[in-house]
């Protein structure tokens, strides 16, 4: 393949070709690439703003994530943050950092998946900026929603007796990350070995194409639902849980055989000799969304195939605890991701 230097196109080259076919579809968009700023009607509504960094080495390997699959996940893990807000995302703006070591063509497979995730979420790019960096590739996404001014969520809003609800199922982000990573060490001992991963496709999909749960932000206002406190799930369940609570002045008691799991986490969980409960708990990556509800709105969510009560809050807000299986409580600590020192000294293990 043809490799073309960016110093061939220089910036505002590589930012054309990049923005070229670019077309808005949120009718909040007066103004978008082109100028020195994007022009956003609020339409009376609240403006909901979000910026995520990934780093190359810190958030992702390219040993093993595709860069369309890259642009596609810096995405959405931005829109996920506007989904916890229970705001509908409607604009994206990039910035990029690049080394030498891409090439033009390698920039256009990165925004090929940027592309994708604002055709499937129907969201403007609307802006951004590209810079060289001495080493690696770094991307920065500002993500905005809109949302009326009532409905509002944040994670301050629990009360004593809320229920506590999680969309989809847990653990399987972070078992796809140990199935690449298997993978990425038998290449290194064995540059010859094919990998095996015909049987994870769920697991791998869930790591390296995370979705932004925009359906259920839709199913809850279809519901007649209004969150008291909500979070998405990046840092790991566990970690989330702790959060809505002290935001909130509020504890929580989860029941360890109420969180959803898929069957194929669990098994490559016991596979790796990994709790598939810490996984679930501390794994990170999952997007879905966590949110508390009032008892008296049970029966919305009862037998609802995307939504599951994991549990409920309590009046003590120090008081976070995981009921297990077998009945007793033990305390419910946060092991997940920290994004400034990395993955914790207590990850999850058996």
């Amino acid at each position: 393949m043809e490799r073309t230097e960016i110093s061939d196109l220089g910036e505002f080259g590589l930012i054309g070709l990049m923005t070229k076919e670019l077309t808005h579809q949120q009718p909040s968009t007066l103004r978008g690439v082109g100028d020195d700023g994007a022009v956003l009607d609020p339409m009376g509504k609240r403006v909901v703003v979000s910026t995520d960094m990934l780093c190359e080495g810190i958030h992702f390997d390219l040993s093993y994530v595709p860069l369309k699959h890259l642009g596609y996940k810096a995405v959405v893990v931005n829109l996920s943050d506007i989904c916890a807000m229970n705001a509908m995302p409607t604009q994206v703006v990039v910035g990029l950092g690049l080394s030498n070591r891409f090439s033009v063509e390698a920039v256009e497979e990165l925004y090929a998946g940027i592309r994708l995730a604002c055709e499937v979420y129907k969201v403007d790019l609307v802006g951004g900026d590209t810079t060289t960096t001495g080493s690696g590739l770094t991307l920065a996404v500002t993500a905005m929603g809109l949302v009326e001014p009532d409905a509002v969520v944040g994670r301050d809003g629990a009360g004593d007796g809320d229920l506590l609800v999680v969309s989809g199922d847990l653990g399987a982000a972070y078992m796809g990350l140990q199935i690449l990573e298997r993978e990425k060490n038998v290449f290194q001992a064995a540059p010859t070995a094919q990998p095996e991963l015909e049987d994870f496709s769920y697991l791998l999909e869930r790591q390296l194409k995370p979705e932004a749960r925009v359906d259920v932000i839709r199913e809850v206002g279809d519901l007649g639902l209004r969150p008291t406190s909500m979070i998405d799930i990046s840092d790991g369940l566990a970690s989330e849980v702790l959060h809505l609570g002290t935001s909130s002045g509020v504890g929580f008691k989860v029941y360890e055989d109420k969180l959803p799991i898929d069957p194929k986490v669990y098994d490559t969980a016991r596979e790796f000799n990994l709790d598939p409960t810490l996984c679930m708990l501390s794994g990170g990556e999952d997007y879905e969304l966590l949110f508390t509800i009032k008892q008296d709105d049970y029966e919305k969510v009862r037998n609802h195939p995307k939504l599951t009560v994991i549990g409920h809050s309590v009046a003590a807000p120090d008081a976070f605890t995981l009921v297990t299986k077998n009945g007793p409580e033990v305390p419910l600590k946060a092991q997940g991701w920290d994004g400034l020192k990395g993955r914790s000294e207590d990850q999850p293990t058996t």
